[in-house]
């Protein structure tokens, strides 16, 4: 494809061209993307959250949200436990002073739900 004008500098025209010939695809693979790894993050923090009856760690559920040319997702606790998720991820003041130990177990699963994306989406536009 050739462009020739002469008030579009380089820039603009690869914008164009690019934006014309993959911005569909990259569309349609991040629509692929975002929500399986969002299930699969909700299913790690199901595994990896600390357990004492159970009902933490089950709670872990997943959103998506699809615009026209966009896509979301949240991974969160049903059932309020966003107070308990926010206590265990960061510690808290215990009744008879000190504080207690924080368990990490949403940012590592959060940092790799990131990567994972990313590479997913990477990994899938190459082919093209």
């Amino acid at each position: 494809m050739i462009v020739s004008s002469s008030k579009m500098n380089f820039k603009e025209v690869v914008d164009d061209i690019l934006r014309k010939e993959y911005y569909p695809e990259v569309v349609r693979v991040t629509y692929e993307v975002v929500p399986q790894v969002a299930k699969e993050a909700a299913s790690k923090l199901r595994s990896e959250s600390p357990k004492r009856q159970g009902k933490y760690s089950r709670g872990w559920a997943s959103k998506v949200d699809k615009g026209r040319v966009s896509v979301g997702a949240t991974v969160y606790g049903k059932d309020g436990t966003y107070q308990l998720a926010h206590l265990l991820e960061h510690g808290h003041a215990k009744r008879g002073g000190g504080r207690t130990a924080a368990i990490e177990h949403i940012k590592p699963v959060e940092e790799w739900a990131i990567d994972k994306a990313y590479n997913d989406i990477m990994d899938k536009l190459e082919g093209i």
